[in-house]
């Protein structure tokens, strides 16, 4: 009998860790079972009841949660974000979202100079518990004003932690962990990836902020992926493999903390690194990675690195020049194949 019971809870526990769940609706769960936990959790933004700003992500949650807690923002990032960094320094967990991340770009006086140094100039005896939620909304003939992947800024700014999540997963469990951090966190999800399904757990977990993982193991090469570049390699790594080319992928899920010491120990066994990122090249995310491997464990290098990015140009507002612009698992494959081919 014993044992027939813990058979059943094993049985129910794998039904439940291959739950299947969008990557829009991932995040949803997370702010609806925080904010039913912690009355302190806060939601502001613009389109915050509109799925047509917000897609599934915050379904439901005005319903069940009322105006006083999701707050439908009038048009002045600026005022928003220091109404929500204000809540946040008196007691609040604030979560304030921008559907278009580039306008995050007139809330930069409330991040920077006060969300990200109030800790440091008080020595610490106040924080920020503040979730500065940002929406990429690349392709769709969007153009340079409403397709910009800005995390890389961010993530130059001290006093700020940047995750960008790529799997559903990943999207649940690091809001999570962002909300209940004491200090800034810059979260950063990419519309692309709303209709990605994939295992979610029903219950509220973490995945803590600054540990990468390995979505593919392999010997020839690393090719580093964040957000949705992250799936780009693991598709690029399956390709190669037919030819011959075991490629290790890792996701950084986090671009500031950057996990070293999983980078540092794939490039150590592979000798060879390509970075797959959805920014623009010059000094962005990719550079970042590419000097703290030089400047860490160049002797393992066999080969120069190569980075696989965004040119450096705005985003078009024509689908055939999208095409064009933004890389996928095709560009990876040929980076791949430029250092390993000629070094096997």
């Amino acid at each position: 009998m014993r044992i027939s019971v813990l058979v059943q809870k094993l049985l129910i526990n794998m039904s439940l860790n291959k739950r299947k769940l969008s990557y829009g609706l991932a995040i949803n769960e997370a702010m609806s079972q925080l904010m039913r936990k912690d009355p302190s959790v806060l939601l502001l933004g613009q389109g915050v009841k509109s799925p047509w700003y917000v897609g599934a992500t915050c379904k439901g949650l005005a319903q069940e949660f009322g105006g006083d807690r999701v707050i439908d923002t009038p048009i002045s990032e600026n005022a928003m974000t220091g109404a929500a960094v204000g809540a946040a320094i008196v007691g609040m967990r604030s979560v304030i979202l921008y559907p278009r991340m580039d306008f995050m770009l007139y809330a930069i006086d409330s991040i920077v100079n006060e969300a990200a140094n109030w800790s440091y100039v008080l020595g610490g005896a106040s924080s920020v518990p503040i979730v500065i939620w940002g929406i990429i909304n690349r392709k769709g003939e969007q153009g340079a004003q409403h397709a910009q992947a800005l995390q890389t800024m961010f993530a130059h700014i001290p006093g700020l932690k940047v995750v960008i999540p790529s799997t559903p997963y990943d999207a649940k469990g690091l809001l999570i962990a962002a909300i209940q951090d004491d200090n800034p966190v810059v979260y950063i999800d990419d519309r692309w990836l709303y209709g990605l399904e994939g295992n979610v757990p029903e219950e509220i977990y973490t995945v803590p902020i600054g540990k990468g993982v390995v979505r593919r193991e392999g010997k020839d090469v690393t090719i580093v992926g964040t957000s949705y570049m992250a799936l780009k390699a693991v598709k690029a790594a399956e390709i190669l493999e037919a030819e011959g080319i075991d490629a290790e992928v890792i996701d950084l899920r986090s671009l500031k903390p950057i996990d070293e010491d999983i980078l540092f120990a794939s490039v150590k066994k592979t000798g060879r690194l390509v970075i797959a990122d959805g920014t623009w090249k010059s000094y962005g995310a990719a550079a970042e990675i590419s000097a703290l491997v030089a400047e860490n464990i160049f002797e393992y290098l066999k080969t120069p690195i190569k980075r696989v990015t965004l040119p450096d140009l705005p985003a078009p507002a024509s689908r055939t020049l999208e095409q064009a612009y933004y890389p996928g698992e095709k560009e990876i494959i040929a980076a791949v194949k430029e250092i390993v081919k000629n070094n096997h």
